[in-house]
């Protein structure tokens, strides 16, 4: 089943958060896919994102999360920043190598609650797992 377009675009929502998060900048995402009720995101590696032992932070992946699902919230509402996160619950799994890919995807999305999945991977294995809820402006 072909799936319906973003109702925000790529660089609409990239734009958007470096706007509007100003720690965004340090974190050298990129989004690579948009359609309605979906989301990828790509981080690059930088070596800030280490904590001791050379893994990924936590941090770093938790935000990846919540960016990821909330570019998957506005591809179904549209351009609609105040939509905000009220609950993420992440469950680290392995030790990511290198850049991560995040895959969000809305479960449900209702009048004042968006509530989704998001699986973090790293070389193609997964590394983290997250599921969120963001309230909708009335």
């Amino acid at each position: 089943m072909p799936s319906a377009p973003s109702r925000v675009s790529a660089s609409e929502f990239e734009e958007l958060i470096r706007a509007t998060i100003p720690h965004s900048n340090a974190m050298p995402f990129s989004v690579a896919l948009m359609e309605q009720g979906r989301a990828v995101i790509d981080l690059a590696f930088s070596p800030e994102q280490l904590r001791p032992g050379g893994s990924l932070s936590g941090p770093t992946m938790f935000t990846l999360a919540d960016t990821a699902l909330y570019a998957a919230v506005l591809s179904e509402i549209g351009l609609v920043p105040l939509a905000v996160t009220t609950d993420l619950s992440i469950h680290f799994i392995k030790k990511p190598r290198a850049g991560l890919r995040a895959e969000a995807r809305l479960l449900r999305c209702g009048r004042r609650l968006a509530v989704g999945t998001v699986e973090i991977t790293s070389e193609g294995e997964v590394v983290a797992h997250a599921t969120g809820t963001y309230a909708l402006p009335g």
